[in-house]
């Protein structure tokens, strides 16, 4: 990642232990938020986010995208289309490329994504319970467990995972792929526009420190 977004980036998820359907070569975490939020107002000062992912060189900025989603082809495609006038624009053109991934560049995309990540206090149990959750739904669909949680309260996010894993494990390969692809779309959606909190909060915090949640 450029130093450029490095001041932006979060801490990578912890992994928890994983069921014996995992591949062993799994790439690094993603970071939970990454990188490219809408351009900043007022006073002149250094380039907003938006405005150095537009200029920069393009190796630079598909680096910064794989952060967003670990797809090549989705780095390309969005890096080949700058200047974007603005955030709305760039997630538009993130959710058309995203669909337009085949299956072996969404496998490529969920090799590298973390499990999604529970509060701190969560008790024993419940890691416990996801565990086995999660294994049971990688070795249905022999891949990680995929979901967007953004604006999903902490103390929700353990209840809203085992629904939809247990609710998820009724569908068949082919659907689940939809539903997965979709899922990868809203992530990536997520980590380009909120690493201080979507593309509004970030205008009001040009230095890109991440409010509380």
């Amino acid at each position: 990642m450029t130093s450029q977004l490095s001041q932006h980036l979060p801490p990578t998820h912890t992994r928890r232990p994983r069921g014996p359907t995992l591949p062993a070569h799994r790439l690094p975490d993603l970071p939970g938020r990454v990188a490219i939020p809408g351009q900043s107002r007022g006073a002149p000062g250094p380039p907003s986010p938006l405005e150095w992912f537009n200029t920069a060189p393009e190796p630079d900025a598909e680096r910064a995208l794989l952060a967003c989603l670990r797809s090549r082809r989705w780095a390309l495609l969005l890096a080949g289309h700058r200047p974007y006038p603005d955030l709305a624009s760039l997630l538009a053109a993130s959710d058309e490329a995203t669909y337009d991934l085949s299956p072996e560049e969404i496998a490529e995309a969920l090799a590298a994504e973390p499990l999604p990540s529970l509060p701190e206090d969560t008790y024993t149990a419940a890691h416990t319970a996801l565990n086995a959750a999660h294994a049971a739904y990688e070795a249905k669909f022999g891949h990680v467990f995929v979901i967007c949680l953004d604006g999903v309260p902490g103390n929700e996010i353990l209840d809203r995972v085992l629904e939809n894993i247990r609710s998820r494990l009724a569908n068949d390969p082919e659907d689940e792929h939809q539903v997965t692809k979709d899922q990868l779309r809203l992530l990536a959606r997520e980590r380009l526009g909120k690493p201080a909190g979507g593309a509004r909060n970030y205008a009001n915090n040009p230095d890109g420190a991440a409010p509380g949640k």
